[in-house]
């Protein structure tokens, strides 16, 4: 199941009418993301009152800077200078969009070198939001930092929390944490493909998403087919959780999934199993193999039968 969020900034206190929109939606929602900074001289005058509110309501909390046409140092110490208070508490979160931000828009560098400011002061690696469209210009932080991608199919109701599948491509990623599938509509709404466990080990330590070239090497470390154990006997959770998880702890999901095929297969060599390939959904591979999606979900512990990558080994039997 799929964490329900809202994002707001100054407009949902200053305009009426968002403002009822965002009173609408906080009461189904699992967490609330608030705008924060901007640039080097903005700060929403209604962060904190926003931010206490959602502690009090015991919702999860993110809080972000929206990048502004100013250097990436600059702005990243503006952003954790003015947020002492919430970090290791609140998901850190870089806002990557053209508006009001053109002299940097484009620059492949920007965020790269945005977050590694954030870590260096924090030592949290901060979530990126971009639109599906400009995805490439954040490439460099795809090692480090969680995606979290905007896109609007057409037809998706604003008020909906079951917009369906994603439909963008977010390589170099391998999983979206976040989408951002509404705006326009005074409150944009938000599924996360994590737990509430999954959301404070990102604020605390921030998400590595796909596994860096040269893992610093760790000499109590399990073995491969110690750690393929743990994940059979459900010690490492489901879905994206459980890859974000092996990630931070320094295993590479891929090669301990293999191990937990070839282990599962040892047990039943009538298995038949399918690697996804790009484009493909749930559903559709069910209907090739006679089966249902909700089977193969259970099957393959899929807490979000909406979220498969390319490569993925899925078991069909």
């Amino acid at each position: 199941m799929a964490l329900k969020f809202i994002d707001i900034a100054s407009h949902q206190y200053d305009v009426p009418a968002k403002h009822a929109r965002m009173e609408e939606a906080w009461p189904q929602t699992d967490g609330v993301i608030i705008k924060a900074t901007q640039g080097v001289g903005y700060v929403n005058p209604h962060c904190d009152t926003a931010y206490q509110r959602a502690k009090r309501d015991n919702k999860l909390r993110g809080v972000y800077h929206y990048a502004s046409n100013g250097n990436p140092e600059a702005e990243a110490e503006f952003f954790v200078a003015n947020i002492k208070g919430y970090i290791k508490d609140a998901v850190l979160v870089l806002d990557w969009e053209q508006y009001q931000n053109e002299s940097n828009w484009g620059n492949t560098a920007w965020c790269r070198r945005f977050v590694d400011r954030v870590h260096a002061l924090t030592g949290i690696w901060p979530m990126i939001y971009v639109q599906a469209s400009a995805i490439a210009q954040c490439a460099a932080c795809a090692n480090d930092c969680a995606l979290w991608v905007a896109g609007y199919p057409a037809g998706v109701n604003p008020l909906t929390w079951t917009p369906g599948a994603m439909p963008y491509n977010i390589t170099p990623w391998q999983t979206a944490t976040g989408w951002q599938y509404t705006e326009g509509d005074g409150c944009d709404r938000n599924l996360f493909y994590l737990d509430a466990a999954a959301w404070k080990r990102i604020a605390t330590a921030g998400a590595t998403t796909t596994q860096p070239s040269k893992p610093a090497a760790a000499p109590s470390k399990k073995s491969d087919d110690q750690i393929a154990a743990e994940v059979i006997a459900g010690k490492w959770g489901n879905g994206s959780d459980r890859v974000t998880r092996l990630r931070q702890a320094g295993y590479d999901p891929a090669k301990i999934q293999a191990k937990v095929n070839a282990r599962l297969g040892a047990t039943k060599p009538a298995a038949r199993t399918y690697t996804v390939q790009a484009g493909d959904t749930l559903s559709a591979i069910a209907a090739k193999y006679g089966t249902t999606w909700n089977t193969l979900a259970q099957k393959n512990n899929l807490a979000n039968p909406n979220l498969i990558y390319p490569g993925q080994i899925i078991r069909i039997d």
